[in-house]
């Protein structure tokens, strides 16, 4: 039943008339299986494709893999072994057998129908906040369990639900070469910082505050060097003139002025904001070339 919905869905998109062009998040949405090349990711993590994607198995020896409804288990051969790796440790953790692991990419990577705006290139990995006690849950109760919420009710700090065990596994993962950075909920940089020192400035620079992320953490691994096509995500100003790791007022801000923004001057007009598109309104125009060849693959 599910290959004939997505024969189906894959039919409609690609039929639709040409002064509709169809989104990518369609076409990609109904593949439901990788491309048949060699494994490489094409473009940037929030525009752009993955060929050859492997597909991390429902249940590892450490490991087991949620929400399969969503067909989004499939990563680049190093986010499988990034997985395996950083999920062994977990498992060495009071409290752990290892992780459950959410959202990687689809099978063939590319912009979403639904949810993140990243995942396209099979090298982000969502990893829940809830230890994994138990690696023997049905495919059910992958879909009704939740992770847990490490964030106060404020949004300031975080909970009782926030323990050692996570901030040693998001450090590992942080130490990790193959990491590029990784996105938290901000209360859980602000205990990082509490407790670093400046032999820690490499791994923790790593660890960026982001709203949301407060049930899971969002790995980024970086380009794999043998995929030219592959485009790392740049630094951010404030890393290039600070070089620090991100224990400042800008980290503040996510506690403070996002919550509760200033109010503006009477009579002050707000900066507009630069417009954006969103991931799910882009079409194959919108996408390297390469991704073309990727989508049209038996």
């Amino acid at each position: 039943m599910i290959r004939i919905l997505t024969t189906i869905a894959l039919s409609l998109a690609l039929a639709a008339p040409a002064w509709s062009e169809p989104r990518a998040n369609e076409l990609f949405g109904a593949r439901a299986a990788a491309s048949p090349h060699k494994p490489h990711a094409i473009g940037s993590y929030a525009k752009g494709c993955a060929a050859g994607l492997v597909q991390l198995p429902e249940t590892g020896p450490t490991w087991q893999a949620m929400r399969l409804s969503r067909n989004r288990n499939w990563g680049h051969p190093e986010a499988i072994a990034f997985i395996e790796r950083l999920s062994r440790y977990a498992a060495s953790q009071p409290g752990w057998s290892g992780m459950y692991i959410g959202d990687i990419s689809q099978p063939r990577g590319g912009p979403m129908i639904s949810g993140h705006q990243s995942h396209q290139i099979g090298l982000d990995i969502d990893i829940w906040m809830r230890p994994a006690t138990s690696l023997r849950l049905s495919r059910s109760q992958r879909e009704s369990l939740s992770s847990i919420d490490v964030r106060s009710a404020d949004q300031r700090s975080v909970n009782g639900n926030w323990t050692a065990q996570h901030a040693e596994i998001i450090k590992r993962a942080a130490q990790d070469p193959a990491v590029d950075r990784i996105f938290v909920t901000p209360p859980v940089k602000i205990a990082f910082c509490a407790s670093a020192s400046r032999r820690d400035r490499d791994w923790m620079q790593k660890i960026r505050p982001i709203y949301g992320h407060n049930y899971h953490f969002h790995v980024r691994l970086k380009c794999p060097a043998s995929d030219r096509g592959c485009v790392t995500q740049t630094p951010t100003v404030a890393e290039l003139s600070k070089g620090g790791n991100g224990c400042d007022d800008t980290l503040r801000w996510w506690v403070t002025d996002y919550l509760n923004p200033p109010k503006p001057a009477p009579g002050a007009k707000p900066d507009p904001a630069p417009p954006r598109r969103n991931a799910r309104d882009f079409t194959m125009a919108d996408l390297p070339q390469a991704c073309q060849t990727v989508l049209s693959a038996p």
